[in-house]
């Protein structure tokens, strides 16, 4: 690629920069170039893959990740995973997927790793300038595109909690990202904080590693086998997603069952009914806690000295303690009120998901949460925004109706988020969305009425 002055913009006309060589930014390059845009892609890592590659500094991959959605779910539309592989694909396995997509599209050639964005900027009404820092020390290049598409994930950024004491506990915390090594559980007496899946994964890790484990959750939560009725579990419940509304509500109840029963013995009680947030997908968790190797509390009371106290009134003294606590996201370089932060909330108010409330040419890809696999959305997702910016110019009465469609969408979809924790603020239910972005693609596809 040509090197850029760092003393004035340079004005890369009608090309889209990415910011993010991870799995969304992989399927925003590769659907905004076959939408025959020239891109540029901006990776602060040396690496690609995002998550899913250990090499990369931010990654906060722990011992032992795999998917907790299976192959079919999560799989890209047009780029199946192979079929001699698991259920449910390791982390290597997911690096090695994206990598060979990469290479089949022909993707490196548009990505400048090593190329940290330092600031975004609107000029000239809806172009941007973007200010590119380079890792090795260069002097920063400033240049000028017609969009940009952030696509940095939401898996980067630790979600810290406050607890009393915590600041002055004399014990070790991790987060859950600084996790990377299992030898860390060995033989220890872990405390794991956290519900969700990365608690009940790293608990089962502590379970088969650790002296002993403890698992404290604030709150109750839905737990799902990957298994149910002989198939990966999320692909039997999508299967009745065809059925008659009555008749899928009978076929899930009777598929569920079995798992609730099993969660309500081993007094893992959920505080939501099936519909209204996402579970936790694990299929070892259970066993762990009848066997007794997870020992179950609740919220963490307190931090005092080498002691922790439970709101139930335990204590224990751990050698270790993870915080499974999850991540916000966060966006360094664009000013916050672009994407329709208000506030200290870190979570952005966007049109459809993806769209800036102010600028029309700004988007992000895969700030979503849908139960299933993220990869699929972020495809149509990406479609979606790579339509519109060929739509925007050529044919004003489509795109005005595209924007008529996208804040319809978005207006049914401003209700409060179904689950109580800050991670169900990026929640969707991913029927409901896939539909909700058909509807949008549909319109600027359509031909105008004549």
């Amino acid at each position: 690629m040509q090197e850029y002055s760092s003393q004035a913009a340079y004005d890369r006309g009608e090309a889209v920069c990415v910011i993010g060589a991870g799995a969304s930014g992989l399927i925003a390059v590769k659907n905004l170039r076959e939408n025959g845009f020239e891109v540029d892609c901006y990776e602060r890592d040396t690496v690609l893959g995002g998550l899913w590659n250990p090499q990369n500094q931010h990654s906060p991959l722990y011992p032992n990740t795999h998917l907790v959605t299976s192959r079919s779910q999560t799989e890209i539309p047009d780029f199946p995973m192979p079929d001699d592989w698991p259920d449910y694909p390791s982390a290597a396995q997911m690096l090695t997927y994206l990598t060979s997509y990469a290479k089949h599209f022909g993707l490196s050639e548009h990505i400048w790793y090593g190329s940290e964005i330092s600031h975004v900027e609107p000029v000239d009404g809806s172009r941007f300038e973007v200010v590119v820092k380079p890792a090795a020390g260069n002097a920063a290049r400033r240049l000028r595109y017609a969009a940009v598409i952030i696509a940095t994930g939401h898996h980067w950024s630790p979600n810290l909690p406050s607890y009393p004491g915590l600041d002055q506990f004399r014990g070790t915390v991790l987060h859950s990202s600084q996790l990377k090594d299992p030898s860390r559980l060995r033989g220890k007496h872990v405390l794991v904080i956290g519900g969700g899946n990365s608690g009940a994964d790293i608990a089962c890790e502590a379970a088969v590693n650790a002296a002993s484990c403890v698992h404290s959750v604030r709150r109750g939560s839905r737990h799902l086998p990957k298994y149910l009725g002989g198939e990966p579990a999320d692909y039997a419940l999508a299967r009745l997603n065809s059925r008659p509304k009555f008749l899928r509500r009978f076929l899930t109840d009777r598929l569920l069952k079995g798992p609730e029963s099993l969660a309500a013995r081993m007094g893992v009680t959920a505080e939501s009914r099936p519909s209204e947030e996402e579970p936790v997908r694990n299929g070892r968790y259970m066993e762990h806690v009848g066997d007794g190797s997870i020992q179950r509390r609740g919220e963490v009371a307190r931090f005092d000295g080498f002691d922790v106290s439970f709101a139930d009134g335990t204590e224990m003294r751990p050698d270790l303690t993870v915080l499974a606590t999850g991540y916000r996201p966060k966006f360094t370089s664009v000013e916050p009120r672009l994407l329709g932060i208000e506030g200290d909330s870190p979570y952005p108010n966007l049109y459809a998901r993806m769209f800036s409330p102010r600028k029309e040419t700004l988007a992000v890809a895969g700030l979503v949460e849908p139960g299933v696999g993220v990869l699929p959305i972020v495809h149509w997702q990406t479609h979606a925004i790579a339509h519109w910016l060929l739509v925007r110019k050529s044919d004003p009465e489509r795109a005005a109706n595209f924007r008529l469609q996208v804040r319809s969408e978005s207006e049914q979809d401003a209700g409060e988020p179904a689950g109580t924790s800050p991670r169900h603020r990026l929640a969707v239910d991913a029927e409901v969305y896939l539909a909700s972005l058909g509807r949008i693609i549909d319109t600027l596809e359509q031909e105008p009425a004549k």
